[in-house]
């Protein structure tokens, strides 16, 4: 993968979604399909699920090296979803941009409404399902979950919905290939847009040549 010369900085995507919306799954494939796209990968304190890899789904630790890093200043965004800690990792994150790649970010609401107050410019996705009762079934569906526990993220979906205004694009989930057009389309206008390029190159590479 060689990043595109033409843009100083990567640009932030930052993704929402309730839990059982195919965000995960979006935002994985959406990574391989198009070039100059890294995931960043936000730390955890939860269990990892079957299959999960740590380093490349989340990087699993405990909840005392979590609070280190919140009292260090060592994330540009934390929160606790569902009684697990969550958070970026402001240098990761930074590095990543700063190289000239853009970057998928896979996050609750709450820490998007903090990526939006203090990290600037980025723009932001939000991924419905088609319905609650389809959410419901996608959930059921995960054997990891207990059943208080998919009641408990349904709850907390509804109130997760509600902030869709906040964001600038909503994308309903009901197919996936349709979702990742929609997705990639999006990608694929921003990188258009002309504050996101990069003046010297464009006067040393196309007006000087």
């Amino acid at each position: 993968m060689t990043k595109r010369k033409h843009r100083e900085r990567g640009t932030l995507f930052i993704v929402s979604a309730p839990s059982g919306a195919g965000k995960t799954t979006i935002c994985k494939k959406i990574a391989v399909l198009l070039d100059n796209l890294k995931t960043s990968v936000s730390f955890t304190t939860r269990k990892a699920r079957q299959g999960e890899v740590d380093g490349e789904d989340y990087i699993f630790i405990t909840e005392k090296r979590f609070r280190i890093m919140i009292a260090k200043g060592e994330f540009v965004e934390w929160a606790e979803v569902h009684g697990n800690l969550y958070g970026t990792s402001r240098k990761r994150l930074e590095k990543i941009i700063a190289s000239g790649y853009d970057v998928i970010l896979d996050i609750d609401t709450q820490g998007a409404r903090q990526i939006k107050e203090t990290y600037g410019n980025g723009v932001y996705i939000f991924i419905l399902p088609p319905s609650m009762s389809e959410l419901r079934n996608r959930l059921e569906r995960r054997m990891s979950n207990t059943r208080e526990d998919r009641e408990r993220r349904l709850k907390r979906a509804v109130e997760e919905i509600r902030e869709y205004k906040i964001y600038d694009y909503v994308i309903v989930n009901d197919l996936l290939n349709s979702s990742l057009r929609k997705f990639e389309s999006i990608v694929l206008a921003e990188r258009q847009r002309s504050a996101r390029r990069d003046a010297a190159w464009i006067e040393k590479n196309i007006i000087r040549r």
